[in-house]
């Protein structure tokens, strides 16, 4: 047993505990991969979904030098045709090339040099297990030689975080070009691949790099966060699994789904992001907040806002508003650094976990699909960057959207209809504006520096019906609570009164004691609006 070569199961052992979600059938696509054409499978998915927990699990599941019965015998897996066939059969080589990545850099070693300290590391192992037959011994040669005993048999390779070094190096072209080398060397050559590799699981945040137009590891057949295919079910959380963790947990299912739900994951559309479910779980006081704040990811969040291409930023307002962007996917050269266009851009924050992503069933082009914030989670991340992007048009968004709320406190109605119609007619409006729906659009996007002061419900039922959008003070804040009735072709009068008549704001009234009522209404002949404010004391 070695850290690389047949590392055992202790690591997979420690997560198999009460909380474990039973994804073993992962293994079963696994198994009916090994010594055929599609034996080499690459997963992309974002950080904190759990691509390490299914890493573990199938070393375990596969290495030959320990018993993992008692570990699998209870799992859904157990039950599968070639369960027994492939338990504990298999010589494993298990990688995290993101340890390699990061001891290079405590060393000030160049990045081009993870492939040369992975082949040392591996020959050392094979050295300690006894697998070596002399110091010259070339690694390749050795595990040639390996695969070939029919006592050893062909190796199944884990690879974790396979994209650490094209990500690390994303201005080192060389180190990148290195790297796909050492890869190509064990999975795209006649003479290795065949004898050596039974079956390949690579998993990274990224899609294997285009190398122009086509991949230098075309025989991987990949899986990525926008096509998962048949493993869109271990790429996070089901609804039935997380109402489990909240029953066993005493969570609160609804919150929990506002907080972490959202995702569309191929045919999927309601994952959760398992890492924020079981974090929030654990909490001693199930505290629904962001856990973007703990990964690496959320800060470089900033910099590809930053980058403004084709009214990148005006997009991202309009997603802020529970907008959904259209997004064509296809060019993006799966790295951090080949941008083209603001697609480029979008589709790299879909693989990061900070939109999610559905085709369009109806077009005809490929690649076409829509992307939108999933969560709140996510959509607290964006709202941390908002005062923080530089960009100008942006900026003066953020300042309108401040005096509109000065404005509403200060029951200014004309500044109000004022304001609303001056974001109905800027380039960031909804380009359709023919109904309530998109009138709610605009209002949306008219208060999104509120977000600083105010939580957001739509639709806040009353026991009458619900009222359009209501905003609840946060912890602390001195404002009052908001209602914000929207008419077409009424009047802001009439909006006024249904909120009294139904009643909408009692339910503020008794957590705040004092709530605004704004009615606004669109004349859809005369193109205006009209605003009515008034103020409702308990």
């Amino acid at each position: 047993m070695g850290t690389y070569v047949n590392p055992g199961n202790a690591a997979f052992n420690e997560i198999n505990d009460d909380d474990f979600i039973d994804k073993t059938m992962l293994i079963d696509l696994i198994n009916n991969s090994i010594k055929t054409k599609s034996k080499l499978t690459c997963i992309s998915r974002p950080r904190r979904f759990g691509k390490t927990f299914a890493a573990k699990m199938l070393v375990a599941y596969y290495d030959c030098s320990c018993k993992s019965g008692p570990l699998f015998d209870d799992k859904k897996i157990s039950g599968t045709k070639l369960y027994k066939e492939h338990l504990n059969k298999h010589n494993v080589i298990y990688l995290e090339m993101s340890e390699f990545v990061s001891k290079a850099q405590d060393d000030k070693r160049p990045l081009s040099d993870v492939p040369a300290m992975v082949k040392a590391a591996l020959k050392n192992d094979l050295a300690a297990c006894g697998m070596l037959e002399s110091e010259d011994e070339d690694v390749n040669d050795a595990l040639i030689r390996i695969a070939c005993q029919p006592e050893s048999g062909a190796f199944v390779f884990v690879i974790d975080e396979w994209d650490s070094v094209i990500r690390e190096a994303k201005n080192d072209v060389d180190a990148q070009m290195v790297y796909l080398g050492l890869l190509r060397e064990w999975f795209k050559t006649g003479t290795f691949t065949p004898k050596v590799v039974a079956a390949a699981y690579m998993t990274g945040i990224l899609p294997v790099k285009k190398d122009g137009s086509q991949s230098p590891l075309s025989d991987f057949w990949e899986y990525s966060i926008l096509e998962p295919e048949e493993y869109a079910p271990y790429f996070g959380f089901n609804e039935e699994e997380v109402k489990g963790i909240c029953d066993k947990y005493g969570m609160d299912f609804e919150k929990t789904r506002q907080w972490y739900d959202g995702y569309a994951i191929g045919s999927l559309r309601s994952m959760y992001n398992p890492y924020s479910v079981m974090k929030t779980a654990l909490d001693p006081k199930h505290r629904y907040t962001s856990r973007w704040k703990k990964t690496s990811a959320a800060e470089t969040l900033m910099s590809y806002i930053d980058i403004d291409m084709d009214g990148l930023q005006e997009m991202i307002a309009l997603l802020m508003t529970g907008e959904s962007a259209e997004v064509d996917t296809d060019s993006f050269e799966n790295d951090m650094e080949t941008f083209a266009d603001r697609n480029d851009v979008l589709t790299l924050l879909i693989h990061l976990g900070y939109l999610t992503f559905a085709f369009d069933d109806e077009g005809e082009e490929p690649g076409i699909g829509f992307a939108w914030i999933p969560n709140k989670e996510v959509e607290s991340e964006f709202t941390k960057i908002l005062r923080k992007a530089k960009h100008r048009r942006l900026a003066e968004l953020v300042r309108r959207s401040d005096q509109l709320l000065e404005d509403v406190l200060a029951g200014n109605e004309p500044a109000v209809a004022s304001a609303i119609h001056d974001v109905h007619d800027s380039h960031y409006a909804p380009t359709f504006y023919n109904d309530d729906q998109s009138l709610r659009s605009v209002v949306r996007l008219a208060c999104l520096s509120w977000v600083d002061h105010y939580g957001k419900i739509e639709e806040l039922p009353s026991g009458h019906g619900v009222a359009d959008i209501a905003f609840f003070p946060r912890r602390r804040s001195p404002y009052p609570g908001i209602v914000v009735e929207l008419k077409w072709d009424k009047s802001g009068e009439g909006a006024i009164t249904q909120i009294k008549d139904r009643n909408y704001q009692k339910v503020l009234n008794d957590l705040v004691g004092e709530v605004i009522l704004v009615g606004i209404d669109y004349d859809s002949k005369d193109k205006t609006h009209t605003c009515r404010i008034e103020r409702i004391r308990k």
